[in-house]
């Protein structure tokens, strides 16, 4: 089969990465009406639309979102063989991260990182918002925990077990019974960077979904959880990051934590997971959350 015109290829990928024809153009240094230009040529290189209109949304058809997965899987291996061919040794490892984990697991242990990595820099990025690295073409790696999702051209090893459950003051805890409902009298405190952890937490805990008199909701986890940490209801924790709270006593787990079957993972694109530093990296990983 005759292959599309890469170039209308590398602006389609750019516009279902993105969800917009105008960042795209912004990616690619070129006016929207190219963009378009391009779209048209590989939807006539098909012979099939590759969009469907949602108002002023271009929302891909489920064909197309697969040929984008695909097709940005096949950039990433071809521009890091363009860099191998021109012997380009990337400096650092830039490695995006959940806030809440960054903050209470890995920055602790930052230090550790460093002596047993030696010359590999790994530059930390928080990320507000847990995305597939597919989403993010200026990061090499990312550790994601029940938000992954297996990808083209991805590697994800798993590193360390992923448990989560309801936390609270020691305070509120004591008004609780052992029944999960008589949360319903606290505020649910939800974060919207992983807005499905409550749902995700009943069905996989086999609790019954509870009722709440109240909920309030925050940018990020990090904020969720400072919220309990105040005392200012009960919300939804992975474990690793609020392990030195519990040791502390100031969050208490009133009905434990249940593990998650895709425990913590670091992905990168398949091509670098046998590279020296992605190696070093996931050995560190691997040794401290064993240890964990």
């Amino acid at each position: 089969m005759r292959l599309p015109p890469l170039n209308a290829v590398r602006a389609f990928e750019a516009v279902c990465r993105h969800g917009s024809i105008l960042r795209a153009a912004g990616e690619l240094n070129v006016v929207r009406g190219a963009v378009r230009q391009q779209i048209a040529t590989l939807e006539g290189h098909f012979g099939r639309k590759l969009f469907a209109r949602d108002g002023r949304r271009l929302v891909p058809t489920a064909e197309a979102s697969a040929f984008a997965e695909a097709s940005g899987a096949a950039f990433d291996i071809l521009q890091r063989a363009a860099c191998e061919l021109e012997g380009v040794v990337p400096s650092c490892i830039r490695l995006g991260v959940p806030s809440a984990f960054a903050v209470w697991w890995l920055m602790p242990r930052v230090a550790d990182m460093q002596t047993s990595l030696g010359d590999i820099v790994v530059d930390i990025v928080p990320m507000t918002v847990v995305e597939p690295l597919q989403m993010h073409p200026e990061l090499d790696a990312v550790i994601m925990g029940g938000e992954y999702r297996p990808s083209a051209g991805i590697s994800a090893v798993r590193f360390m077990e992923d448990e989560f459950g309801p936390v609270a003051t020691p305070a509120l805890a004591a008004t609780l019974s052992d029944d999960p409902a008589a949360m319903g009298r606290l505020t649910m405190l939800a974060s919207r960077s992983v807005p499905k952890l409550w749902d995700e937490w009943f069905v996989e805990s086999g609790t019954p979904p509870v009722a709440f008199s109240r909920r309030q909701e925050f940018e990020d986890l990090l904020l969720a959880l400072g919220a309990a940490r105040s005392g200012l209801g009960i919300a939804l924790a992975p474990r690793a990051s609020i392990e030195d709270d519990l040791l502390r006593g100031q969050l208490v787990a009133p009905y434990g934590f249940i593990s998650r079957p895709s425990g913590y993972s670091l992905c990168c694109r398949t091509p670098d997971a046998k590279r020296p530093g992605f190696a070093a990296l996931h050995g560190w990983l691997r040794r401290c959350g064993k240890a964990s």
